[in-house]
């Protein structure tokens, strides 16, 4: 049974052990809005909405060079080829290094990594005319260089802060091994398999979307889950809009006999992918 289409990626949760320089990143940078703050935790959504996209929590610094299974990249959707234009040129002007800018058929998109090495992609869909849905359902990607001259011509003022109706479009996993990747997302969860690049990536999505949820193992093959408390991705959530669908993943979490807790009060699982990074299904 697949999941309801209006299946989405929530917030992002990020362990980072700077917590100033990091706000100061997704404030300035990003241009997110600070919704909720305490001495420890800092939590950003866009404007205008009070929705919590990314939160970041203050961890104690550790060793930074263990390679491990985690996060690639988190994956901000704007609304329009305008707002990344705009996005475009006021990274251009801050002096900000970008990492890539690439055109994938679907979606035209900027690369760049906080502070802390934490990858971040900002892009906007093209209409879904313009994607390659093949008959089977799969809809393929490329890999190209973006117009980005074209894509800042799209801008018509100046940049002021993460655009409302912007929100977590995706997130990008190392994993350790897709086959077992793909058996508990497509199979428990009840993502359908979107993409398949074989031994490197997979994509995984709800309804008609390119990849809610990317896989690949380009840190290595059986690499070690991170270890819990560093910096890095603490967890994610998947909002899951329907009673039904939430009712047969802890079903079938419960006849496959795998480990996850409950909270009846939130209706949110907790628990981890056999890759052992940690997500949070939440009914709303």
């Amino acid at each position: 049974m697949s999941l309801n289409e209006k299946t989405h990626i929530g917030e992002v949760v990020l362990n980072v052990e700077n917590l100033k320089d990091m706000k100061q990143f997704y404030q300035t940078i990003i241009g997110m809005d600070i919704k909720t703050e305490t001495s420890s935790a800092v939590s950003f959504g866009a404007k205008e909405d009070e929705t919590i996209l990314l939160t970041l929590q203050s961890v104690p610094a550790g060793d930074v060079d263990v390679r491990s299974t985690g996060l690639y990249h988190l994956a901000l959707l704007l609304p329009t080829r305008q707002d990344l234009g705009e996005m475009l040129y006021h990274i251009l002007v801050s002096g900000y290094p970008l990492t890539g800018a690439s055109d994938h058929g679907y979606s035209e998109a900027l690369y760049l990594d906080d502070p802390e090495g934490n990858g971040i992609e900002i892009y906007w869909d093209k209409p879904k005319t313009d994607w390659d849905i093949r008959a089977d359902g799969q809809i393929a990607g490329v890999t190209e260089p973006m117009d980005a001259e074209g894509v800042i011509a799209e801008a018509k003022k100046a940049f002021s802060g993460l655009p409302v109706g912007s929100f977590m479009g995706h997130v990008h996993l190392f994993v350790a091994d897709l086959d077992r990747t793909e058996a508990f997302y497509k199979n428990l969860v009840g993502f359908d398999l979107k993409f398949d690049f074989g031994a490197q990536a997979k994509f995984f999505a709800a309804g008609e979307y390119h990849h809610q949820i990317g896989a690949n193992t380009w840190a290595g093959k059986g690499i070690p889950a991170a270890e819990k408390g560093t910096r890095g991705l603490a967890y994610y959530t998947i909002v899951v809009p329907v009673k039904e669908d939430f009712t047969r993943i802890q079903a079938t979490l419960d006849e496959q006999q795998y480990a996850y807790q409950l909270d009846e009060a939130a209706n949110v699982l907790s628990l981890e992918d056999p890759n052992g990074i940690t997500l949070k299904i939440v009914q709303g």
